[in-house]
C-alpha cells in the first residue's frame, strides 16, 4: 500500500512505499458548481475513491474558459500537436509549450537530454483542463519553463485510457484523490515521482502554484536526481504488487448470494431517501448501480429487501429525470449534479452517460410499466440522434460545458443551458385560457420548473458569479399539482409545457453552441449501439433498432481492420463529414472489445440478424488473444505491445461512470456460451470471476456489474428460443413479448428452421425444436431442458414473469 502527499508547505516530499491509505470518505456539504473532473466510484482503497482533486473552496478560483484555438491566436506559431487528430490535443496546438504527443520521440528526447517528462492528461470537454490551459499553458514564462527544463507530453485520456489508468493509479495512491487535468512528472523511463491534478498558476493560501511546482522539481532533479529515481522505483514496485489481480490459489469465485446481499447492504446504507442517489454531493448517475438494484429486485421480489432495491432505483431515476441534471429543453443528461438535489449540474454531456441511461430508463419501464421512464429514454436517444451522431452512423464523444453567452464573449460554463425570467417571459407571452387567475404560458412554465426572478442557482454553486440571475429548469411539481394550482386540465398543462419547451429549444438554437468533441471511440459507440438496440427492442420501435444497426455498420466499416481482426480505438470527423484515422492508427483497448461485443449481442437480440452475433464471436476471439491473462485470469486493459514502456499493466477493477471492461466481459462470456454452447467461454468466465474474488469480497459495491455477472453465472442463463420466420407477425409477437419483460439473465435465439444457419451449427439441439401447428413457437430452455412449446404471447409472458 502507498500513501504520501507530494507537497507539504514549501518542501518537496517524495511518495513513499509502506504508508497506510486513508479510508474512503464521502465529501459533505455543498460542492462548487465546477470541480476538477472526477469519476464516481465507491470503496475502501484510494483507487475506490471519487477521483477528486482537492481545490480549496476558500481560495477564489480564476475565471475559466475554452482553450485557445488557432483562430483566436493567429500570431502564434503552432507546436507539433497541430499534426494530431485529437480535438483535445488540437486545443493545445497553439500553446507556447514545446508539446509532444505520447510516443517514442518524446521518450528518446528525455533520455538523450536527461530531463524529466511532464505528462499532462485531460480531454477536450473538461472544464478544469480549459482553466489550466488558459492560466498556465498559455503563459509565456511557464511555457518557457516547460520547454527548457522538461519534455512536455500531452495525452487525450479518451485516446489512451491505458496511460491515464496507469498514472491515475499513482496519483490516487499518493494523494487524497485524482481527476482531470492530471499532471504527473516522470523519469525518462516513464516511472512517476510526483503527481497532482489542477494547479493554479501562482501560489495561494492553501495550494502551491504551478510555476513554483516546476521550479522545485527542476531544482530537485538537478540536486537529488538519484534519490528521485530510487523513490520512483520503490513506488512503482509497490504499485505493481498492489495492483495485481489474479486467481492465486483460489479455484472458484465467491458465493453470489453473499456478494449480492453485501453489495445491496452497502448501497442501502448510503442511499439518499429524499432525493435518491448514493452520495451527498456531487452526485453522478452511475447506471451500473441502478442495473444491479434491478437485478437484485428480480431475484428477491418476494422480500422486503427486493422491494427496497426496486424503490431505490426507480426513485433515483425519477428524481434525476425531474432534476436539472436532465436537459429539459434539449433532452439528454449532463455529467453530474453539484448538489444533492440533482438541481445544478456540471453541464458537460458525455456519450457514455446517454448510452447507459437509455438502457436504465428502458429497464425501469419494463419493470414498472410507467411511460414516464420510456419517455425519458426516448428523449435521450432523440438528443443523441440530433447532436452526437455522425451522418455515417457513428457517435461523437461529448459536448462541452462551456460556451460563450453571446458571440465574441469568453466562454462560461452552462451559458447555453440557463435562462432568465425575462427571456422566458418574452418568449412565452401568450395568456393561458381557462386559468383561475391571469396567467401566461411563460408564468406557467416558470412555476412548474422553479424559475425565479433572482435566479434559482445558489451562490455556493456559483463561486465565480457567472450565473447570477440565471435559472436551471428542474421539475418542482407534478403535472397534477401544477394543473390544480391554476384550475387547469392535466393534459392542457402537458401540452402548454411541451409547447413552451419547444419554443425555448428553438430560441436556444441561436446561442453559440458548446464545443463538440467529434472524436469517435469504439467503446462508447459500442455502448450506444446497446442503448439504441435495447431501448428499440423494449419499446418495439424498429426506427431505434435501425440507429443501432447503422452504428454497428459504422464500427465495422471504419473501426475494424479485417486483415488482423482488430478494432481501432478512435476515428475522427474530417472535412466535409468524412471519417479520418490517425497515422499510425490507435488500436483498441479491452473496453473497446468488451463494449462493442456487448453492443453486437444486444443488437442480435433486437434484430435477430445473425451476422452481428458472428462478428461478436470473432471479436471475442481477438479479445482473448490480445488481453487474456492465461496465468492469473481476467483481462488486462491494454495489449502488452501497445503499452510497452509503461510501468504497469493493469486490470480495471472499478464499475464507475462506465462499467469495468472485465465486468462486461464476464457477462459477454456467459451470453456467448448461451449462444454457442462452447465450454471455453464458461471456463473463462469462471476464471475471471475467481481472479476478482478478493476484490469483490472486500468491496462488492465497487463492482456491482461484476456481482451481477457472478449471479448470472451461478444461477445459469435462460435460453429463450423462438422458432419461426423472422419477418412473420406471429414471430414478432413472441419476440416482442420477450423484450417486454425484464429478464437480465437470458439469451434470445431465433431458430428459422435452416439446419445450415450459423446458430443451428453452434447449437445442434435447435434442430429438435419444432413449430407447433405451423405457428411461431417459443421454448424456454435451462440446464439442458426445455419447456413445453408455447405459441401464445400471454402464456409466454406468464412463464417468463410468474
Amino acid at each position: 500500500m502507498l500513501g504520501a502527499r507530494a507537497w507539504l508547505g514549501s518542501v518537496l516530499l517524495l511518495p513513499r512505499a509502506g504508508v497506510g491509505l486513508a479510508a474512503s470518505r464521502r465529501c459533505p456539504g455543498v460542492w462548487p458548481r465546477t470541480w476538477p473532473h472526477r469519476n464516481p466510484s465507491r470503496g475502501s482503497s484510494s483507487r475506490d475513491k471519487d477521483r477528486s482533486a482537492t481545490v480549496s473552496s476558500s481560495v477564489p478560483m480564476p475565471a475559466g474558459g475554452k482553450g485557445s484555438h488557432p483562430s483566436s491566436t493567429p500570431q502564434r506559431v503552432p507546436n507539433r500537436l497541430i499534426h494530431e487528430k485529437s480535438p483535445y490535443l488540437l486545443q493545445h496546438a497553439y500553446n507556447p509549450v514545446d508539446w509532444y504527443p505520447w510516443g517514442q520521440e518524446a521518450f528518446d528526447k528525455a533520455r538523450k537530454e536527461n530531463k524529466p517528462i511532464f505528462l499532462s492528461v485531460g480531454y477536450s470537454t473538461c472544464h478544469w483542463c480549459h482553466m489550466m490551459e488558459e492560466e498556465s499553458f498559455q503563459n509565456e514564462e511557464i511555457g518557457r519553463l516547460l520547454s527548457e527544463d522538461f519534455v512536455s507530453v500531452k495525452v487525450d485520456r479518451e485516446e489512451r485510457p491505458d496511460v491515464d489508468k496507469v498514472y491515475m493509479t499513482f496519483v490516487q495512491a499518493t494523494s487524497s484523490g485524482g481527476g482531470w487535468p492530471m499532471n504527473v512528472w516522470l523519469t525518462p523511463n516513464l516511472q512517476p515521482f510526483v503527481g497532482g491534478t489542477y494547479f493554479p498558476p501562482e501560489d495561494g493560501l492553501t495550494r502551491v502554484g504551478f510555476r513554483t511546482v516546476l521550479l522545485r522539481i527542476r531544482e530537485q532533479w538537478k540536486q537529488n536526481k538519484n534519490t528521485l529515481l530510487e523513490n520512483s522505483q520503490r513506488v512503482t514496485t509497490a504499485l505493481l504488487a498492489r495492483s495485481e489481480i489474479s486467481m492465486g490459489d483460489r479455484q472458484l469465485p465467491p458465493s453470489a448470494a453473499t456478494m449480492n446481499n453485501r453489495c445491496f447492504q452497502q448501497l442501502d446504507e448510503g442511499y439518499d431517501e429524499e432525493y435518491g442517489g448514493f452520495a451527498e454531493a456531487p452526485k453522478f448517475p452511475t447506471p451500473v448501480i441502478l442495473s444491479f438494484l434491478f437485478s437484485y429486485w428480480l431475484s428477491h421480489r418476494l422480500t422486503q429487501d427486493g422491494s427496497r432495491a426496486q424503490q431505490m432505483a426507480l426513485h433515483t431515476l425519477k428524481m434525476m429525470a425531474n432534476g436539472g441534471i436532465r436537459d429539459h429543453v434539449g433532452q439528454g443528461f449532463h455529467r453530474y449534479s453539484t448538489d444533492c438535489q440533482w438541481h445544478v449540474p456540471h453541464f458537460e454531456k458525455m456519450l457514455y452517460d446517454q448510452a447507459q441511461l437509455a438502457v436504465a430508463y428502458s429497464q425501469a419501464f419494463q419493470i414498472s410499466g410507467d411511460e414516464f421512464y420510456s419517455d425519458v429514454a426516448k428523449g435521450i436517444l432523440q438528443y443523441v440522434a440530433r447532436s452526437l451522431s455522425h451522418r455515417s452512423g457513428g457517435f461523437y464523444s461529448a459536448e462541452d460545458a462551456d460556451s460563450p453567452p453571446e458571440r465574441g464573449m469568453r466562454p462560461k460554463e452552462g451559458a447555453y443551458y440557463v435562462w432568465t425570467v425575462k427571456e422566458v417571459q418574452q418568449l412565452l407571452p401568450e395568456p393561458v385560457l381557462g386559468a383561475t387567475e391571469p396567467l401566461t404560458s411563460g408564468q406557467l412554465l416558470m412555476k412548474h420548473y422553479g424559475l425565479t426572478e433572482a435566479g434559482n442557482i445558489s451562490p455556493s454553486q456559483d463561486p465565480k458569479g457567472e450565473l447570477q440571475g440565471q435559472n436551471v429548469l428542474t421539475v418542482r411539481y407534478s403535472l397534477e399539482l401544477t394543473a390544480a394550482r391554476f384550475g387547469l386540465d392535466v393534459e392542457a398543462v402537458r401540452t402548454l409545457l411541451n409547447t413552451g419547451l419547444e419554443k425555448l429549444f428553438q430560441a436556444r438554437k441561436h446561442r453559440p453552441k458548446p464545443h463538440l468533441d467529434s472524436k469517435m471511440l469504439a467503446a462508447w459507440n459500442g455502448l450506444m449501439v446497446s442503448g439504441y438496440a435495447v431501448t428499440g427492442a423494449v419499446l418495439g420501435q424498429d426506427r431505434l433498432i435501425n440507429y443501432a444497426t447503422n452504428g454497428a455498420k459504422f464500427l465495422k466499416r471504419h473501426m475494424f481492420d479485417v486483415a488482423s481482426g482488430r478494432l481501432m480505438r478512435t476515428c475522427y470527423t474530417g472535412s466535409g463529414g468524412t471519417v479520418e484515422h490517425s497515422n499510425p492508427p490507435c488500436w483498441g483497448f479491452l473496453e473497446d472489445y468488451a463494449f462493442v461485443v456487448r453492443g453486437l449481442l444486444d443488437l442480435y437480440e433486437a434484430s435477430q440478424e445473425s451476422a452481428w452475433l458472428e462478428w461478436a464471436l470473432r471479436l471475442q476471439d481477438t479479445q482473448d488473444r490480445l488481453f487474456w491473462d492465461s496465468q492469473g485470469g481476467g483481462y488486462f486493459c491494454s495489449e502488452a505491445e501497445l503499452g510497452a514502456g509503461l510501468p504497469l499493466r493493469l486490470k480495471d477493477d472499478q464499475d464507475g461512470a462506465e462499467p469495468s471492461a472485465n465486468s462486461v466481459s464476464a457477462h459477454n462470456l456467459l451470453r456467448l456460451h448461451g449462444f454457442t454452447g462452447h465450454k471455453d467461454w464458461m471456463d473463462k468466465c469462471v476464471c475471471l470471476l475467481t481472479a476478482f474474488s478478493e476484490r469483490m469480497r472486500r468491496v462488492p459495491v465497487a463492482l456491482p456489474e461484476m456481482v451481477r455477472a457472478l449471479s448470472a453465472q451461478q444461477q445459469t442463463l435462460k435460453q429463450i428460443v423462438i422458432c419461426g420466420d423472422r419477418q412473420a407477425k406471429d414471430t414478432k409477437a413472441l419476440v416482442q413479448c420477450v423484450h417486454s419483460v425484464y429478464i437480465p439473465n437470458k439469451v434470445l435465439i431465433l431458430a428459422d428452421g435452416d439446419p445450415s444457419s450459423f446458430l443451428s451449427r453452434q447449437l445442434p439441439f435447435l434442430s429438435t425444436l419444432r413449430r407447433l401447428e405451423d405457428q411461431a413457437t417459443a421454448y424456454v430452455c435451462e440446464n439442458q431442458a426445455c419447456s413445453m412449446p408455447i405459441t401464445d404471447p400471454c402464456e409466454l409472458r406468464k412463464l417468463l414473469h410468474p
